[in-house]
């Protein structure tokens, strides 16, 4: 593949840069954001919850270790672009399977490099994150700016349904106890961490009504990750109400975590750049300690919308004092805006599916 194919970034403020077409030639739109991760490019490229989104990369080196089927989070790239400073198109790495412009070519997945990501990302945490377009076909700024203009914001989107499973099937049948999972756009580790713990996995479409869920009779219930804004989520937040309201534990995680907080009455709002990467501070209060997380959201809980008679904080962010986790009164639930199970990223949260199963345990 020619590597010297003109592309254009453009952002919906009148921002537009050229650099050299990756992966697939074509064009793509979507928010633009960043993440912060020196490593593990192609987990965040599969997962679910960046369905939508430009992805630019801030460490410069991406593609450097190649692509391999073992490292995705989803059977295919999920973000709408890839974005970097400097391309690898060699790659070194003993367990690759190809290179990561091989990996793009295939899943016709479109991408630029070259761009000077460190002035952009400046750009965007002054301005917010915006919609892009990426294009290595319309070259024309004018063309570029008003589609990126046109393209529908990422408020008040909803965008679960289009990553979330078409059918409920098993994804472990363990001993342990049975996780009914709705799946707004999960990421594949959640479901290896739980099969880790030996516990019986059933996978629910995300709009599988409460009944049919509870007619398999889990033990506890699981809001996963996903993309878009809960608040565009009705049903789904109704599914939560009756979940809290069947008196089982539950666990939420990301989207999951929000969609929990509005089903309690709480407030949600979109955060002006958002958390993406895999070495944010977060605080256990109920510890002390302090947790190196990974982190991929761009909505969050307004603290001062929280029932303390409903619900208590239980983690905070050290970088903005943003909350990172909820604990429940009303019900055994537990949840957090971040990731413990990584991928990637540090492993220092784990404990928190542990935390989950003794809930089940001793409900």
């Amino acid at each position: 593949m020619d590597n010297e194919t003109r592309c254009k970034l453009a952002l919906a403020d009148g921002t537009v840069v050229s650099g050299h077409a990756i992966g697939a030639r074509g064009e793509a739109g979507g928010e633009l954001c960043f993440n912060t991760s020196m490593t593990g490019y192609q987990e965040i490229l599969t997962d679910p919850s960046y369905h939508g989104q430009i992805m630019m990369m801030t460490y410069p080196h991406i593609g450097n270790y190649g692509a391999a089927e073992a490292d995705t989070e989803a059977a295919h790239p999920m973000v709408a672009a890839l974005v970097t400073r400097a391309f690898s198109y060699r790659y070194s790495n003993a367990q690759a399977e190809e290179s990561l412009e091989n990996y793009m070519l295939r899943h016709k997945l479109v991408g630029i490099t070259g761009v000077d990501t460190r002035r952009l990302v400046r750009h965007i945490r002054h301005r917010g994150v915006m919609n892009a377009i990426v294009s290595s076909t319309d070259l024309d700024d004018e063309s570029l700016l008003e589609k990126a203009r046109r393209w529908p914001s990422m408020e008040g989107l909803e965008l679960a349904s289009r990553v979330s499973t078409g059918h409920a099937y098993d994804y472990a049948e363990g001993r342990g106890p049975r996780i009914a999972v709705y799946d707004f756009g999960c990421k594949a580790n959640i479901l290896r961490t739980f099969a880790q713990k030996d516990c019986f996995v059933r996978v629910f479409p995300h709009d599988t009504p409460l009944s049919d869920v509870m007619a398999w009779q889990p033990d506890g219930f699981f809001f996963s990750n996903g993309p878009g804004d809960p608040r565009a989520m009705p049903d789904a937040i109704a599914t939560a109400r009756g979940a809290i309201a069947s008196g089982r534990p539950i666990f939420g995680i990301c989207l999951g975590h929000q969609l929990m907080a509005l089903a309690e009455g709480f407030v949600v709002f979109k955060m002006l750049v958002g958390h993406r990467g895999a070495n944010h501070p977060v605080k256990n209060l109920d510890t002390g300690r302090v947790e190196v997380t990974t982190q991929n959201h761009g909505f969050a809980v307004d603290p001062d919308s929280i029932d303390t008679t409903r619900a208590v904080i239980t983690h905070t962010n050290l970088n903005d004092a943003t909350v990172e986790g909820l604990g429940f009164h009303a019900f055994p639930g537990l949840s957090v805006q971040y990731h413990p199970e990584a991928s990637p990223g540090p492993h220092d949260s784990r404990y928190l599916f542990e935390a989950f199963v003794h809930l089940m345990d001793a409900t």
